[in-house]
């Protein structure tokens, strides 16, 4: 009788614990969440896009909004503060960005991605057409490849770019990659090529950036980062003498939720 009563404890111990380990794993192994939303909001001592600045060398007050769904799709909308609608188009509205955007990314293989999608760049109330450019207001179309910390992206207006009179089809063509430098942070050199046509070559140009970033956790990352263009000054110069696509050095403070 004892013999048996110590088996039976013994496999009631056994099986209790086998439950533990299991209800521990099924913690461990929380569902993926259907959806997502996170938003962000930063700010920059200058807001460069492409090398180019946006701001005419002023700070940015930044803030975004993103859905991500367990399949692979994705939206969102960002906006900023600009001046180059003014500065360097000589119209008379046009003081803010909104950008629209939705794709789909996923796995090719184990580490080697893909995601494409289409953007649209929205300068509320822009008056750049009566100015004697095209309407400021641009749509993209996009790929990407990644594998692991790299990246390849391809992008091409399907209307006019940015306010240039007969520039559809503009493209955009980038490499980056970021590596993790340990204790959080990271280090993330880039390169790329626009190309705008019709505008006898001379909007064309290659931009550089070395952007170095510190994760202070709780979604706080605070970044420098050294950019640099080709760009030609008799293009890319506004109406106050200033060359937009200079080397420069900008720091942000990025928060996310």
């Amino acid at each position: 009788m004892t013999f048996q009563s110590n088996t039976t404890a013994q496999i009631a111990i056994a099986l209790a614990a086998t439950f533990a380990g299991s209800a521990v794993m099924a913690q461990a192994k929380a569902p993926e969440p259907v959806y997502t939303f996170s938003f962000n909001g930063a700010a920059v001592s200058d807001y460069r896009f492409r090398g180019i600045s946006q701001t005419s060398f002023d700070p940015a007050l930044q803030g975004g909004a993103d859905f991500s769904h367990k399949s692979g799709f994705y939206a969102g909308a960002w906006a900023s503060n600009i001046k180059w609608i003014k500065d360097y188009l000589g119209a008379t509205e046009g003081a803010y960005e909104i950008d629209l955007y939705a794709g789909f990314k996923g796995d090719i293989t184990s580490g080697f991605g893909f995601d494409v999608g289409v953007i649209t760049y929205q300068y509320p109330g822009n008056t750049a057409d009566g100015a004697g450019y095209a309407n400021a207001n641009t749509t993209e179309i996009y790929g990407a490849l990644t594998y692991g910390p790299a990246s390849v992206k391809y992008s091409q207006s399907t209307g006019n770019f940015i306010g240039n009179l007969n520039s559809s089809g503009s493209a955009y063509l980038e490499a980056a990659a970021t590596f993790d430098l340990g204790s959080g942070f990271a280090i993330t050199p880039h390169i790329g090529r626009q190309i705008i046509p019709n505008q006898g070559g001379n909007g064309d140009y290659t931009d550089y950036s070395l952007a170095v970033s510190k994760d202070f956790g709780n979604g706080l990352v605070v970044t420098g980062t050294l950019i640099g263009t080709d760009a030609r000054k008799s293009f890319y110069t506004d109406l106050n003498g200033r060359f937009l696509g200079k080397e420069t050095v900008v720091v942000g403070l990025k928060y996310s939720f």
